[in-house]
């Protein structure tokens, strides 16, 4: 993982509970897999425990790693360094997708229901008029009571947004291909097209995986289906969004949107989405921040005390599932 990552990432408790279960040094942390230190610990390795910043583990790390038989990711995606040679060796691979997607469920649910109330609009209002307002009047239709959430993709995160969502007074909309209407409904939402989830929806909220088949997928056509007012929250990765098409509809006022992921993403100084008033913009933090990381490591321990244990992963990431997540 990255260098400076591990004293963020693992705290005191689940550090000890890491040396409990294994053989470690904990100042042995790599960013790089050809080093003489790195070769020295891949030769005894049996498990690499995994975090944002991991070398591809490749069949060149494989073979400097005869013993090696697991990898426990403390973070999401797996995609960026477990190759198909892990998967020809047979590696077993846990990951900690599930613990990053509750925070990712939180700000979304937190978005869906601001952008409810109109709180983007009425705040920069507010503070242009500094005046008594009849405020009721001018946001007759603001509120989350019986608004419509379409949800894009019933990815950990989506699924975690659904729940969240259905105390609240909301209509859920769901669009995902792998997805049978029933199980839409156990979801507590109802199943429809994607054009019909963005014409439909006060607010529609991305969680799709970034695939070749889900570039764009939110077009310039599909934007201009939405509602006047209605507001598009992406927190899954910009690609899945027309950025330039997204830009000329906010310029327009059209729409609103709460964006958490950009292509590229850090957008150049002089992007107007960084001062647009019907836009938040925020660095892609709705993932793990700050103390969050800490439940990512004692998840990826979870996983690690039942591998030393001999029994299965609770969240393993098989081969043939790869192809369709993040």
């Amino acid at each position: 993982m990255h260098q400076d990552l591990a004293e963020r990432l693992i705290d005191p408790h689940t550090m000890a509970r890491l040396a409990d279960l294994t053989e470690i040094d904990p100042g042995l942390v790599l960013d790089d897999f050809t080093t003489p230190e790195a070769l020295a610990a891949l030769a005894d390795a049996e498990v690499i425990f995994s975090g944002w910043g991991c070398p591809p583990i490749d069949a060149t790390v494989l073979a400097a790693a005869p013993r090696l038989r697991a990898v426990v990711h403390a973070a999401g995606s797996i995609k960026h360094h477990i190759t198909d040679a892990c998967w020809e060796r047979g590696i077993q691979v846990a990951s900690a997708a599930w613990a990053n997607a509750l925070p990712v469920a939180e700000y979304t649910v937190a978005a869906v229901l601001v952008a409810n109330k109109q709180l983007i609009r009425i705040r920069e209002e507010y503070r242009t008029r500094r005046a008594p307002y009849d405020w009721q009047s001018a946001y007759a239709d603001a509120g989350n009571y019986r608004r419509t959430v379409g949800v894009v993709g019933a990815s950990r995160i989506g699924r975690r947004v659904l729940e969240l969502l259905r105390p609240h007074d909301l209509d859920l909309l769901l669009h995902d291909p792998y997805v049978h209407p029933a199980e839409a409904v156990r979801l507590g939402a109802r199943a429809v097209t994607l054009d019909e989830l963005c014409s439909a929806s006060d607010v529609v909220t991305v969680h799709a995986p970034e695939l070749p088949d889900t570039r764009n997928l939110i077009d310039g056509r599909r934007l201009a289906l939405m509602r006047d007012n209605s507001t598009l929250i992406n927190t899954s990765r910009g690609s899945l969004v027309d950025q330039a098409a997204l830009t000329r509809e906010l310029a327009s006022g059209r729409l609103n949107a709460i964006i958490d992921v950009t292509v590229p993403e850090v957008l150049p100084a002089e992007s107007p989405l960084y001062d647009l008033p019907n836009v938040v913009l925020t660095p892609h933090v709705a993932g793990s921040l700050g103390g969050e990381l800490h439940r990512m490591a004692a998840a990826a321990v979870d996983e690690l005390a039942l591998w030393a244990s001999g029994l299965p992963f609770t969240h393993p990431v098989v081969a043939e599932d790869v192809h369709r997540t993040a």
